[in-house]
């Protein structure tokens, strides 16, 4: 019999608490779409936010409140109902969005490690290397990108796949292990699409990512006063908490074998990076940053 249909499972083994991790993770989605709508409306109307790495923030913001709004309404949803259904139709588009999102994050944040090497390692140059149209040229790229790349795994995925026993998804969400553990087929071509897939869509932005923070710390290192140093790191730090709990996230759910083996770690470290991230990046932004504090502070005038 082929499956036309999906049980998402979500927290079944926590029923009692469906209520309460309702009212949790509604609060924090509440206060992600919050901060981020925010941070973008700070930059759009605020002149001494209408630089090069605000707007790229701007865009972070914008992809940070449809990553989230992806998975967690209809999750919320699920706390409070049993019939947790999903169309075939459904999941994939869930998946699609998901997997699309994800990449364009990935090639968003080094764009943005880029400007920040740039902005450090060559402040000459930067205002003739980093102005307008490239800026758009960049982010433009990397949404198209990140969708583009998304879509050609969707294919592999849906012409490889087959589903013909359990229907069960025992995750919150249609994520691609809990769906390959389903499958009736065999997984081998989605596997090397994904191995492929996983080097042009993670390791690659994250290599840039890391070459530029090299160089941005080989260029602080030789700055021979600590307030030199912190000035001119200061500007970084922001960025390198938001990357390092990105990445920090995908790594526990995608490249630790415990976590993929165990559903309880899975969803966990899961909703680490489709909750709990999306939240802290605004919080991290205004925190760390003076330019976003002055900002918040002339809104409230």
């Amino acid at each position: 019999m082929t499956v036309t249909e999906f049980i998402i499972l979500g927290f079944g083994d926590l029923k009692g608490l469906g209520p309460l991790l309702f009212l949790v993770f509604g609060i924090v989605y509440l206060a992600t779409i919050s901060g981020n709508l925010l941070l973008m409306v700070l930059v759009s109307t605020q002149r001494g936010l209408q630089i090069p790495m605000y707007f790229f923030l701007a865009n972070l913001s914008c992809l940070e409140v449809c990553y989230t709004s992806n998975i967690v309404p209809r999750m919320l949803v699920d706390l409070l109902r049993k019939n947790r259904v999903i169309s075939m139709a459904g999941c994939v588009m869930q998946l699609y969005f998901f997997g699309a999102l994800g990449s364009t994050e990935c090639y968003l944040l080094a764009v943005m490690s880029y400007d920040r090497y740039l902005a450090v390692c060559r402040p000459l140059h930067y205002p003739t290397l980093m102005h307008g149209t490239i800026c758009v040229g960049l982010v433009i790229g990397s949404w198209f990108s990140g969708f583009t790349v998304a879509a050609a795994f969707q294919a592999a995925m849906v012409t490889s796949l087959t589903f013909c026993g359990s229907n069960e998804i025992d995750h919150f969400f249609c994520d691609l292990k809990p769906l390959q553990k389903l499958s009736c087929s065999d997984p081998q071509l989605v596997n090397l699409v994904c191995m492929s897939l996983t080097v042009l869509v993670t390791l690659a932005p994250f290599g840039l990512t890391l070459a530029s923070y090299w160089k941005i710390l080989a260029m602080v290192l030789h700055i021979p006063s600590m307030t030199g140093r912190q000035k001119a790191f200061s500007t970084s730090s922001s960025h390198l908490v938001v990357v390092t709990l990105f990445y920090g996230t995908l790594i526990l759910v995608y490249a630790v074998p415990l976590a993929g083996q165990v559903p309880a770690l899975n969803k966990t470290f899961s909703l680490l990076y489709t909750v709990v991230t999306p939240m802290c990046n605004p919080l991290i932004y205004s925190l760390k940053n003076k330019d976003v504090k002055e900002a918040l502070w002339k809104l409230r005038i």
